[in-house]
């Protein structure tokens, strides 16, 4: 299981938070890139708000959405402006917080001296011109809209790091959603976290399974597909947990790697409880 990043401060904090919890991981590194295709409109706030309203063969309603969402990213990105903020934090907030900042820069409204970043004394944000862009599939009409908005398309190549999981103890699985918390969204931390649990409870009942025998290996991933999926009840509701074949040998080739059981001779035998 694994958590994805393409930000440089949020793989470093993740590594030292990691290493502090004890949770074991890997991290890889690959190429990898952010990209938007669509349209922009230029000019102040007010400029393009009034180009949205008079916009043609696009789905306007949107668009404003869209917009309203940009000026709250502003307002959240001035707030830390405001009172200076290390350029680090504020860039592990995504892609979307560098861009406002390139914007801001741009308009010579910040202040940059390598580490912190502020908003310059007497800034009238609404004097400033921005670029709002939105995606090419708002749009069903390209010949009326290219008269208030031009075409635009960006393609960042970055380094994207990989954080393979390799955690089978429920406590450090814990530890680690606590971590993940404040650089992930929830809907897509929630879903490593509970697959990272169901492989944690996989585990613990192979443990359990093995007891002190030695047990044929075909004759253990047998009797575990015949018991799948594996219910639990929890005090907020149910927990499913399915696999197949191939999963299930990962989860015991992980058990091994890390030193819970030894298989030889087509043989799994427990070596210690996890911990």
């Amino acid at each position: 299981m694994r958590l994805v990043t393409k930000n440089e401060a949020v793989k470093r904090a993740l590594i030292e938070e990691l290493r502090k919890e004890g949770v074991r991981f890997e991290v890889r590194s690959r190429e990898g890139y952010e990209a938007f295709v669509g349209y922009a409109i230029e000019g102040t706030l007010k400029e393009i708000e009034e180009k949205i309203e008079s916009l043609e063969g696009a789905d306007v309603e949107a668009i404003k959405e869209g917009f309203l969402s940009f000026r709250e990213s502003l307002n959240h990105v001035l707030e830390h402006l405001k009172a200076g903020e290390k350029a680090d934090e504020l860039l592990k907030e995504g892609l979307w917080a560098a861009e406002l900042l390139d914007q801001l820069y741009r308009n010579g409204a910040i202040e940059y001296d390598g580490t912190n970043v502020k908003l310059k004394e007497g800034t009238n944000i609404e004097e400033l011109r921005f670029e709002f862009k939105f995606p090419f599939n708002l749009v069903h009409d390209p010949g009326k809209v290219e008269e208030k908005a031009k075409q635009f398309a960006f393609v960042d190549l970055v380094t994207e790091h990989e954080f393979e999981i390799l955690e089978l103890n429920i406590a450090k699985v814990n530890a680690l959603g606590k971590v993940a918390s404040k650089y992930f969204p929830e809907d897509y931390l929630l879903k490593v976290y509970f697959a990272l649990v169901g492989r944690a409870i996989v585990a613990e009942e192979i443990l359990k399974a093995l007891g002190d025998r030695k047990v044929p290996e075909e004759e253990l991933i047998k009797g575990f597909l015949r018991a799948a999926p594996i219910v639990v009840p929890t005090p907020k509701g149910t927990l499913v947990i399915n696999y197949s074949r191939s999963s299930f040998e990962e989860t015991l080739k992980l058990l091994k790697r890390l030193g819970y059981v030894e298989i030889k001779g087509g043989k799994v035998r427990k070596l210690k409880e996890l911990a």
